[in-house]
């Protein structure tokens, strides 16, 4: 199975059966902080998130995602994934974390290391991030890292009873072993 070390606290490492009460007690707690941009969040049951992770699992073994849960000094805080397109040499990356957790570059880091795996491992050509235009805190991680502004998909995204607004960022291998 896939582990990855980010530093002392933080590490990564895929999400099995045995984590789903543990990753849905982070959601429930959290209901309001992820949903705001993730409805998942807001309806989120035991049984869907079991049923998410053996999903996540079986696209794991068919090599189209790579879905990790995120820890820090052994508690499970959030959730990063990398969803591939082998035909492309592609992937994105999506990720949520616990607000308390928030704004200590976790999940930064946490990403650094999934562009790392998607580039020198899996030898990808690009990796996307995209985010809601109003999910700032989103939107600076990419920004942080390097990656371009590709630019708005407008109203792609239904968001309970309206339409929001995507921004799409992309980095290429080659940036990356330049700037890093």
């Amino acid at each position: 199975m896939f582990k990855c070390e980010v530093d002392e606290h933080i590490y990564l490492a895929i999400t099995e059966m045995r984590h789903a009460e543990a990753l849905y007690n982070v959601i429930a707690e959290n209901r309001d902080h992820i949903g705001q941009f993730l409805m998942f969040a807001r309806t989120q049951t035991p049984e869907d998130t079991k049923s998410f992770v053996q999903t996540s699992l079986n696209k794991f073994s068919a090599g189209t995602d790579v879905p990790t849960c995120i820890w820090y000094d052994k508690q499970l805080i959030g959730s990063i994934g990398l969803h591939i397109s082998e035909a492309h040499r592609s992937a994105s990356i999506g990720y949520w974390i616990s607000k308390e957790y928030e704004g200590r570059g976790i999940v930064t880091k946490c990403c650094e290391a999934m562009i790392d795996y998607a580039f020198r491992e899996l030898k990808l050509n690009r990796v996307e991030i995209r985010a809601i235009n109003e999910n700032l805190r989103s939107r600076a991680i990419p920004e942080r890292l390097g990656f371009k502004h590709e630019g708005t998909f407008r109203q792609d995204v239904k968001l309970y009873d309206q339409f929001a607004d995507s921004i799409v960022y992309g980095l290429l291998a080659e940036e990356w072993r330049s700037g890093n």
